[in-house]
């Protein structure tokens, strides 16, 4: 399965290795489709690949460690 989201930072985890961490923890290819980062906030476009579940369990840990997730349609690189 593949679903696009797009992430959007708070400004103390801008530096910290989220996407690697849930990545590696549920097995899930993250895709960087488009990114922009300033000091106060970070903002990502993400392609996830993975199962279903890893996904969903992915996208729930981001939450949690306050990252804003939003479900992406449609064409992504505008």
């Amino acid at each position: 399965m593949k679903t696009r989201v797009k992430l959007t930072f708070p400004q103390r985890l801008i530096k910290e290795p989220v996407i690697f961490r849930m990545a590696k923890k549920y097995d899930i290819i993250p895709n960087i489709r488009r990114a922009r980062v300033t000091e106060t906030v970070g903002e990502m476009i993400l392609e996830l690949e993975g199962e279903d579940e890893s996904i969903t369990k992915g996208v729930e840990s981001l939450k949690q460690a306050g990252i804003d997730v939003e479900l992406v349609e449609g064409d992504i690189l505008e």
